[in-house]
């Protein structure tokens, strides 16, 4: 195949970086209290580059809020990484505030292909009036978005299946992403992934040894996840991962569900989705 794709790594301005990064160091409950050791800390063109060197052929630049007033500024930096990062997927995201829809609508224009939506972060229900014209225009613009809606690696107010439920109950098209493959509601979300046909679930961090320790995938689901192979997408939390980037695609190769499914979350079914040429390009 041409290489990997992956719809979850984090690209952010340094001094927000350096701020998660403080927060994962200090076991913060949004870790569980876990030992969470960041394995990438290069500069951001080492980190760039260091995926081109993993086989990653395009990748994301999650970032997110976590108070209002943020959400615009963060867009901004996010559209010139992708300006000097041409295999990046351009990012943005939002928060639940006023004028929110105005910048979503504006980030559209200016080429977003993907956004982030991080609840547990935020501390906010996606399900909020606030957020519904959001949600709204990229189902119209069918512009896949990736929310970490799951309770993992510790419950928020508003995480869980619930509340992502309401949003698509009035949005049945939208293009939702359900990062860590909802850990560890996992047969919950796959729930919502078999009863909309536009939902998928991103690999981020799932059957590693790190987190088989905190929330471990069911193994009867696994016929559920094989059936879901074309919504499923690889997604690895890079560089903010307590372990080799290579283990993330080692702990998906022993699940044995077969070389067409893995191929497939691997690159195709981003490939497809964000309609990236067979052939790629040699970055800049």
């Amino acid at each position: 195949m041409p290489g990997l794709v992956d719809v979850h790594t984090h690209f952010m301005p340094e001094r927000v970086l350096h701020k998660v990064w403080a927060y994962f160091d200090g076991l913060g409950p949004l870790t569980g209290g876990i030992e969470w050791p960041i394995t990438y800390r290069e500069e951001e063109a080492e980190r760039a580059a260091l995926l081109r060197a993993f086989g990653v052929r395009a990748f994301t630049a999650m970032l997110y809020p976590h108070k209002p007033g943020m959400a615009r500024w963060l867009n901004g930096w996010a559209a010139g990484f992708a300006r000097r990062t041409p295999d990046c997927l351009h990012t943005s995201t939002f928060f639940p505030e006023p004028g929110a829809a105005a910048y979503v609508r504006e980030a559209l224009e200016h080429g977003t292909r993907v956004f982030k939506a991080h609840v547990q972060v935020g501390g906010y229900d996606p399900a909020d009036e606030a957020l519904d014209a959001c949600w709204g225009l990229l189902a119209e613009a069918g512009t896949p978005v990736v929310v970490h809606c799951g309770s993992g690696p510790a419950p928020g107010r508003h995480t869980g299946p619930g509340p992502m439920a309401r949003v698509l109950a009035r949005h049945p098209r939208l293009r939702l992403i359900v990062a860590h493959l909802g850990m560890p509601e996992y047969e919950d979300f796959f729930d919502l992934a078999e009863r909309y046909a536009e939902v998928r679930l991103d690999t981020t961090m799932a059957f590693t040894g790190f987190s088989e320790r905190m929330a471990p995938f069911p193994r009867r689901a696994l016929p559920r996840l094989a059936a879901l192979g074309d919504r499923v997408l690889l997604g690895t939390d890079f560089p903010n991962i307590p372990y080799p980037y290579a283990h993330q695609l080692d702990a998906l190769a022993e699940l044995a569900l077969g070389d067409d499914w893995l191929r497939a979350v691997c690159h195709d079914n981003a490939a497809r989705l964000f309609g990236l040429p067979d052939t790629p390009e040699p970055p800049a």
